[in-house]
């Protein structure tokens, strides 16, 4: 027997994916992953091609891809006409939304360190709390 004849169901992929069944839902609903076929009773079956491909879905979430992206990388791995520079192009673009994410992170950070350091932590008042103050006054570029 092909192991691609060989029929799992939603709850057994997502033990063998280390998923929920919630999770394979959501996938299949973002049109990422679907199964081969329901059983009589409408349950969802799916064969062994399906427990790579979630931890390839997985694999890429960790490298910061959205559902969307990983939707386009799909698209591209089985079109006869992608190139590898398309998944390349895709990879900088992504990497390009990830450091300004990180800039603004840092910005952020830089600000609460700032925040934090002119505020003794004090047991006075929270009328005079210089964090509050700061932040109902704004910040006045004190960044």
């Amino acid at each position: 027997m092909n192991l691609a004849e060989i029929k799992y169901t939603i709850g057994k992929v997502a033990m063998m994916s280390a998923v929920s069944a919630d999770t394979l839902r959501h996938y299949e609903k973002k049109g990422l992953i679907a199964p081969t076929s329901k059983t009589a009773a409408g349950y969802r079956l799916y064969n062994e091609n399906a427990v790579p491909l979630i931890r390839f879905i997985k694999q890429a979430q960790s490298c910061g891809l959205t559902l969307s992206d990983i939707r386009q990388l799909l698209t591209l791995r089985y079109s006869a006409n992608s190139r590898c520079k398309h998944v390349r192009n895709l990879a900088i673009e992504k990497r390009f939304e990830i450091k300004q994410k990180l800039t603004a992170l840092q910005a952020m950070l830089n600000t609460l360190d700032g925040l934090i350091e002119n505020c003794d932590g004090g047991e006075m008042s929270i009328d005079n709390c210089t964090i509050l103050e700061t932040l109902e006054n704004g910040l006045n570029d004190k960044r």
